[in-house]
């Protein structure tokens, strides 16, 4: 057993994200699939890793103690990046997608109760291996793990919840890219001249981006100050009917800071904010992707991936001839599907990848990077606890 501290893991991390960069710049297939650099890189690891275990029962421990503050600190820019001036310009089309997503969680606990009934398994774990650890993530899992157990009779509901939201994680984002270059194929690509303008915060993650020390730190202290009040909120609602991950209440108050400050006549620096996003976003997925156990992977009983298997070529399909059609059949609408594959079957944080590898290279997509970071992170989690508690409510035997 070697086990790296918190700097040796850090160090690690940014090994991984400079490996997935060179992977991607040498292997054609890659780019060509849109597949994104902290997902090439942490999945290479992850397979090393795990050949190391059972070729020469050698097994490492990460420090995966920054992993979470990470993720917080990333969702807080996505909140802070929430001018409500901009997000009206989305107009409906915030809430077309939003009846989208739903239309997949609903869908996905429908496959997932229907193949675990047609295999003879407890109806409930279709939906463990549905919303609640697909559209749910890590976050929802966990926290439904303890009431599917004690509740609906599923053993090893929690650990069956981590392997799901695991799997869905990985396969996230796989197909997102693949999924968006078979739509690409069918639009018209914008031009890919970057400076014709300034980029959104997450579109481009390799622009340049001029900022000061003074800004940074002020970007930095916005950012702890979400998260801070975001986890006291979560503990304070942990036991109401408000109860929702740290995340979604980092995000929420990212938007109120944003927007009370906004008032006030100060501005928050957005460059500066896209800069700490996207080292947040990058350390995170390294840290998440390098430290996957892909052998619990493979332990998952025959049925259980039976039905994730179906739920992936679902998401597929879903993206393609739901999302992609409904929301515009354009440029826009193919870089949605590429975001709706991420957190559809893993979490915002790879939509964002997602979508990242796709306009890195065609263009920017202002659309998708305005209504994704919002629905993904927010609305989908209140949404997805509605439709949890609609399908636990009725008679499934």
């Amino acid at each position: 057993m070697l086990q790296l501290d918190i700097y040796e893991t850090l160090v690690a991390a940014a090994l991984v994200l400079l490996a997935g960069r060179l992977l991607v710049a040498k292997l054609s297939f890659l780019r060509a699939f849109n597949i994104p650099e902290p997902v090439a890189g942490g999945l290479v690891i992850a397979a090393i890793l795990a050949i190391a275990r059972a070729g020469a029962d050698v097994s490492v421990q990460f420090d995966t103690s920054m992993q979470t503050p990470f993720m917080l600190a990333f969702f807080a820019t996505l909140g802070l990046s929430a001018d409500l001036n901009n997000l009206r310009k989305g107009g409906k089309v915030i809430f077309v997608f939003l009846a989208v997503v739903v239309g997949l969680l609903v869908l996905q606990n429908v496959i997932g109760v229907g193949i675990a009934t047609a295999l003879g398994l407890n109806p409930y774990i279709g939906i463990l291996a549905g919303s609640v650890t697909l559209s749910g993530g890590h976050g929802t899992g966990v926290a439904w793990g303890e009431t599917f157990q004690n509740q609906y009779h599923v053993a090893l509901a929690p650990e069956l919840a981590i392997a799901c939201a695991t799997f869905g994680l990985v396969l996230g984002g796989l197909i997102g890219g693949p999924v968006a270059r078979h739509l690409l194929r069918k639009v018209t690509v914008p031009s890919t001249d970057k400076t014709d303008s300034e980029p959104m915060h997450f579109e481009h993650p390799q622009a340049v981006r001029l900022i000061t020390a003074p800004s940074l730190v002020e970007t930095l202290a916005l950012i702890l100050v979400c998260l801070s009040a975001g986890h006291a909120l979560s503990a304070t609602f942990s036991t109401t009917a408000l109860a929702l991950p740290t995340f979604v209440w980092t995000l929420f108050v990212g938007v109120l800071l944003r927007n009370v400050l906004a008032a006030l006549k100060y501005d928050v620096f957005d460059r500066a904010l896209a800069v700490l996003g996207n080292v947040s976003l990058s350390m995170f997925l390294a840290m998440a992707l390098m430290s996957l156990r892909l052998w619990e992977l493979s332990s998952l009983a025959l049925p259980v991936l039976l039905i994730l298997v179906a739920q992936t070529v679902a998401m597929a399909a879903f993206a393609v001839f739901v999302t992609f059609r409904v929301m515009g059949r354009n440029y826009d609408a193919a870089v949605l599907a590429a975001g709706h594959c991420g957190f559809g079957l893993g979490a915002t944080p790879t939509a964002i990848a997602n979508m990242q590898a796709v306009t890195d290279r065609f263009g920017p997509s202002h659309l998708a990077f305005l209504i994704v970071p919002m629905v993904g992170a927010f609305f989908i989690d209140i949404a997805n606890a509605v439709v949890i508690k609609l399908f636990l409510s009725l008679s499934l035997t």
